[in-house]
């Protein structure tokens, strides 16, 4: 009887909830009754996605690289949606903050743990004869990477840290993106000019990148931390969350990179350029860039060592990956 009264109960919402549709429910139990069953492989296109992976020459390591480059996409994409959640919730609960940024902070401990696979996981000298038939492409051109960093903090944070101190909040959108600090990583050091490799990702990216900006104005996740309550600023756990957040993207994350430029691009006697004449080892180092989500977590001095305990990691894989 009661398996009967709850079938009725549902039948009631269905009805309910297509009232409005302009069918009535027999239409869509009819759909219902048509519809194949849904397999794994048709629920998350599996075959689409393993033909995705296209290399552009013969080498077989060439299709490691690709694919690592994929999943880290995907990982973006599993931060920036835990990002928009946040920056979107209006009810200021710390429990859910907290809850979205352990998930942030999981989603970059397996993004820093995995990247011995680009470290280690590569013939050397393969890299170096397919990475010629990738130019001027480069992980540099990571526009979710770039679209993370507007949600976590507002532009005057990530200003290039020689001019940083020349800009502030009254500054315009516009005026703060031409001084974001990844463009210098992509500008050539003799000439001063931008690499294509820049003017390609500007080109594609920037009315998105401003768009953005101005919606985040004032509602970053660092704003949204800001503006909670007293008590729940000084949340230890919440606070720590946000700390191990910055750590991750600004520290950690980079750091993995800088190791692996070390061990494919860098030699005895000289340093090879990465695709694209990005400034890696200028560009990579944490304590270079400075760049801090959330700068009032942390004292003047800590701001002024960032990234510095690390330093003789820099160009030590091997301490690097362990």
């Amino acid at each position: 009887m009661k398996n009967k009264e709850r079938l009725e109960s549902q039948i009631l919402k269905l009805k309910e909830k297509y009232k409005d549709s302009g069918q009535d429910l027999s239409s869509y139990l009819d759909g219902l009754l048509y519809q194949r069953y849904l397999t794994y492989w048709d629920y998350i296109h599996l075959d689409t996605l393993l033909s995705l992976q296209v290399p552009r020459t013969h080498f077989p390591d060439e299709e490691i690289f690709i694919m690592y480059h994929q999943i880290t996409e995907l990982y973006f994409k599993l931060i920036l949606h835990e990002e928009k959640q946040i920056v979107d919730d209006k009810s200021q609960n710390v429990d859910f903050f907290i809850e979205k940024l352990n998930r942030i902070n999981n989603y970059y401990k397996a993004l820093i743990s995995s990247f011995s696979i680009m470290i280690r996981g590569m013939e050397r000298e393969q890299f170096l004869q397919y990475r010629m038939s990738l130019l001027p492409a480069s992980g540099f051109q990571s526009a979710q990477y770039r679209t993370i960093e507007i949600y976590a903090t507002p532009l005057e944070h990530l200003v290039l840290p020689s001019r940083r101190k020349d800009f502030t909040e009254n500054n315009s959108i516009e005026e703060l993106y031409e001084q974001i600090y990844w463009k210098k990583g992509a500008t050539d050091k003799r000439t001063g000019e931008k690499t294509l490799t820049l003017k390609q990702f500007e080109y594609r990216y920037t009315p998105r990148f401003i768009r953005i900006a101005k919606q985040l104005k004032n509602n970053t996740i660092y704003h949204k931390y800001l503006n909670l309550p007293e008590e729940s600023k000084h949340n230890k756990v919440l606070i720590e969350a946000l700390k191990i957040m910055d750590i991750n993207a600004n520290i950690n994350w980079p750091l993995m990179h800088l190791g692996s430029a070390h061990r494919y691009l860098n030699t005895e006697n000289t340093s090879i350029e990465a695709t694209g004449g990005t400034n890696w080892k200028e560009y990579l180092p944490p304590s270079f860039q400075k760049v801090v989500f959330f700068p009032n977590l942390y004292s003047k001095q800590e701001l002024n060592n960032w990234g510095k305990q690390w330093v003789d990691h820099i160009f030590n894989p091997e301490k690097i990956e362990n």
